[in-house]
């Protein structure tokens, strides 16, 4: 990524949020991007709260391919996790960054324990070239590492938040297929290594 441009951080709005993302995604493919309001998408609650997680999940439903669009609205639970993430790196990269050069990195030596003190060093090394990191309030800073933590857990990366064992990851093959025609790159937030990649180029 652009080592200048600003980290968004707007992820602790909404952790990843799977039931209204495959939803949002359904009306997106099936209504066009216009028709379709948070009141459809977020259903029961209406607070400024809420406005946020919307912008947000809408946000995340625009990076994507019409194909990724597709699975996400009418894939399997697994084969929607995995988009629903792509949607996430994409839009922060923050959470690609992370999961690129600390949870791959760890995966590719089959070091599976994540620590406190890897997304500590992380946090560290990311604010020498990201100052907005280093004017964060510690609450929101705790919260980003919190919510980052959340993410991984819901999509699969790692067991829990308790123990922050990462998993291996198993690629759906449409969601493989749809990644490949966008950005082969991309593949890299599923752990898998630059070998595996180049071979499902070829």
């Amino acid at each position: 990524m652009d080592k200048e441009k600003k980290y968004r951080m707007s992820f602790t709005a909404a952790s990843l949020r799977l039931p209204e993302m495959s939803e949002m995604a359904k009306r997106y493919v099936e209504e066009g991007a216009d028709n379709f309001t948070k009141e459809t998408v977020i259903r029961g609650r209406n607070t400024r709260t809420t406005d946020r997680e919307f912008r947000e999940l809408k946000f995340r439903i625009e990076t994507l391919t019409d194909k990724q669009l597709e699975i996400l609205a009418t894939g399997d639970v697994l084969a929607q996790k995995q988009i629903a993430f792509l949607a996430m790196c994409k839009l922060y990269s923050f959470i690609r960054d992370f999961v690129v050069e600390v949870l791959r990195e760890k995966a590719l030596v089959f070091d599976y324990q994540m620590t406190e003190g890897e997304y500590t060093t992380f946090f560290r090394r990311k604010s020498e070239v990201h100052p907005e990191l280093e004017e964060l309030a510690e609450s929101t800073a705790k919260k980003i590492k919190q919510v980052t933590y959340k993410i991984l857990e819901q999509t699969g990366l790692i067991d829990s938040v308790e123990s922050k064992s990462i998993n291996p990851q198993l690629v759906d093959e449409k969601v493989a297929r749809a990644v490949l025609e966008d950005d082969p790159e991309w593949l890299k937030i599923y752990l898998l290594s630059d070998l595996d990649v180049a071979n499902r180029t070829k």
